[in-house]
């Protein structure tokens, strides 16, 4: 009941989504933009995280994705405690930034908090850098993990939450 997309109806025989003409397949949720959308695959409101795959385009110049994400989905799960978030982005196609206010105040809503990004693109990593969005989301390097659909959620959140932590650490 606390999910965004509760009561939705999915009819996996019908596909009405697109992306620039494509159809995708009815399990991708609309987050009211035209480019990505998202799953939520868990969470744990005890633990207060979120594990969330996107798929498509992530274009904040000409659809502000960013605020679709944060006003859609995001807002919700801090409304509900949630102060962790894992983006899996192997499925995001592309990346075209602008200003970065939404992921300030992503940031700013989860004290105490983090939100980590694994398996995005080289290219999307490289234009999330030219944006500075490195200042709000943990991404690269230890956070690339191959075997992650293979792994149960807390271990994954376990693992990821452990390598946030060596980074914080680090940069004491």
């Amino acid at each position: 009941m606390r999910s965004p997309f509760f009561g939705r109806e999915y009819n996996v025989q019908h596909y009405t989504n697109d992306i620039y003409g494509y159809y995708i397949h009815p399990l991708w949720d609309w987050i009211g933009s035209e480019t990505l959308y998202v799953k939520i695959l868990f969470v744990d409101y005890n633990r207060r995280y979120a594990i969330i795959e996107l798929f498509g385009e992530w274009n904040d110049t000409l659809h502000n994705d960013i605020m679709h994400l944060k006003r859609c989905v995001i807002d919700n799960l801090t409304g509900h405690g949630i102060n962790q978030f894992l983006l899996v982005g192997e499925n995001v196609l592309n990346f075209h930034g602008s200003d970065d206010c939404y992921y300030e105040e992503w940031f700013e809503d989860i004290e105490e908090g983090w939100i980590a990004a694994f398996n995005f693109r080289d290219f999307v990593i490289d234009q999330w850098k030219q944006y500075n969005i490195d200042y709000y989301i943990n991404f690269g390097g230890s956070l690339e993990i191959d075997n992650w659909r293979t792994m149960k959620p807390l271990k994954l959140y376990q693992l990821i939450n452990s390598q946030i932590i060596k980074r914080i650490g680090a940069a004491y």
